[in-house]
């Protein structure tokens, strides 16, 4: 429940959970994983944002329709032009939403 409730609250916050946004996901651990879940489950397309680019085919298989090595300052300038919005989930900061400067609707 906790950690349904750490996913949830931001998603429903910026109003994500009406679905149809552009949302990134740093950290694919486990709030990572179930952020990416649950977003995409609401209708959202989902971008997974890891330093570790071995997670990509875990965070396609639970549902990111993009992954981006956040280590390559380019990818990330391109991947995070098109979100409305970033969750980051690491450990020491987790459930933070960054609003980016634009609709990032599909």
């Amino acid at each position: 429940m906790c950690a349904g409730i750490t996913v949830y609250s931001p998603l429903h916050h910026w109003e994500a959970s009406e679905g149809g946004k552009r949302i990134g996901v740093v950290g694919i651990g486990g709030l990572g994983q179930m952020a990416i879940r649950l977003a995409t489950a609401m209708g959202n397309e989902v971008t997974a944002i890891s330093t570790s680019p071995n997670k990509a085919e875990a965070a396609k298989r639970i549902g990111a329709k993009h992954f981006v090595v956040s280590k390559d300052p380019e990818s990330m300038k391109a991947a995070t032009a098109s979100l409305v919005g970033v969750l980051r989930y690491l450990s020491n900061h987790f459930s933070v939403w960054m609003k980016c400067n634009h609709q990032g609707a599909s």
